[in-house]
């Protein structure tokens, strides 16, 4: 039986030309570029603040509107990211290329919109909110770890074809 799932050692280059040539040519690779430090940004502030009340039992609210925030600024980031692939392979989501990326992706938004979900119908104690958050923020750093990658494997493999 023929699959398409890439495995972890795919030796498909991450671009064909023809893919290439769309990444560079549409805006939505701008808007991912913005995207992309603007969220690790958002992330950085509200670890601090979600690290800040788990430790001094102050500033909830500041930490539980920041989580909000970064989920906001997550989904946003996966829709527009779900239209780049879509201009750049054809697909919305699961491209060869970034499958795995995109599996682990809908993990990390499930994690937060658990926390949403649980802040919402208090089903759990804000400490307990805090802790999924931080579960929610460690799946997010795996997952822009692997997208670092990839971009760092795409510098590489342009690079080799000049």
């Amino acid at each position: 039986m023929h699959t398409d799932v890439p495995t972890a050692v795919s030796v498909r280059r991450l671009y064909s030309d023809a893919e290439r040539a769309r990444r560079d040519a549409t805006h939505w690779t701008l808007v991912q570029g913005i995207l992309a430090p603007v969220q690790f940004l958002v992330f950085l502030i509200s670890l601090a603040l979600v690290v800040r009340y788990l430790l001094t039992g102050a500033g909830y609210d500041a930490a539980t509107l920041s989580v909000m925030i970064k989920t906001g600024v997550l989904l946003t980031i996966m829709v527009t990211g779900a239209i780049w692939e879509k201009v750049v392979f054809g697909q919305y989501l699961f491209a060869p290329a970034f499958f795995w990326e995109d599996v682990f992706s809908f993990a990390v938004i499930a994690l937060h919109l658990l926390y949403v979900f649980a802040l919402l119908t208090d089903a759990l104690a804000p400490v307990g909110l805090m802790y999924l958050a931080l579960g929610a923020y460690g799946a997010y750093v795996i997952n822009a770890g692997q997208f670092v990658w990839k971009l760092r494997m795409a510098r590489l493999d342009a690079e080799a074809r000049q």
